[in-house]
């Protein structure tokens, strides 16, 4: 069910609006940060609660509860710094439904407690769902037994690979971040090598780039 869009049951909806000035109540957000939930971001709406007594199933260490978070947008981007400040702020899993025009997407982090239990949530890598229009048809919530199973199926709809056979969801994120990371590496080395003039140099590094193209197919597959 990849990067669907979900139909939330009407008695978990909330509908309250989450003024920007309560974000940044709950931590130090920059200037530069400030300025993009201006520019980008024209407002912040708890939509749903999905949690025991709304949706019938048990919470469980570090999911508690599901938060649905719409954001209406005032451009078709969304600065991720946003998005993690909004995440620091509720220690509960979030997921947010950007809105932009007549369009949504989905987008989310992994979160969890840190391992103190004292100190702030950790808050993982986002990955985000295409664009859809708004009338696409919403999909059933997935069968889980409890929160913490329909959390991670949440988010694997937006990883864009499926779990390897026996890999967990801790495994199959830490694996496509890294995937993540070693792709923004090769496009950096490719344009190095596209502008180096020395032959000798273009050379090595289009021999890094083989060993990194094999790296990441590896972690693909």
């Amino acid at each position: 069910m990849t990067d669907a869009l979900f139909h939330y049951p009407h008695q978990a909806r909330v509908g309250r609006v989450v003024p920007k000035n309560k974000i940044y109540e709950h931590g130090p957000v920059t200037a530069a940060v400030r300025e993009r939930f201006v520019k980008q971001l024209e407002q912040i709406t708890w939509q749903y609660k999905l949690a025991p007594e709304t949706i019938n199933l048990p919470a469980k260490p570090g999911v508690p509860e599901i938060q649905i978070f719409d954001m209406a947008l005032k451009t078709d981007e969304l600065d991720e710094r946003v998005l993690h400040a909004v995440d620091r702020a509720i220690p509960l899993p979030i997921v947010f439904q950007l809105h932009h025009g007549a369009r949504i997407r989905m987008v989310a982090a992994h979160k969890r407690p840190s391992e103190t239990g004292a100190g702030p949530w950790v808050i993982g890598s986002y990955f985000w769902g295409g664009w859809h229009a708004d009338g696409t048809e919403r999909v059933p919530l997935p069968i889980a037994l409890d929160l913490a199973s329909l959390y991670e199926q949440l988010l694997r709809s937006l990883l864009p690979h499926p779990p390897r056979p026996g890999e967990g969801l801790t495994e199959q994120l830490e694996r496509l971040t890294q995937l993540r990371r070693l792709q923004s590496e090769c496009l950096k080395l490719t344009a190095r090598m596209h502008q180096e003039q020395q032959f000798n140099r273009k050379v090595e590094t289009n021999a890094q780039l083989r060993a990194l193209q094999a790296d990441i197919d590896q972690l693909s597959a």
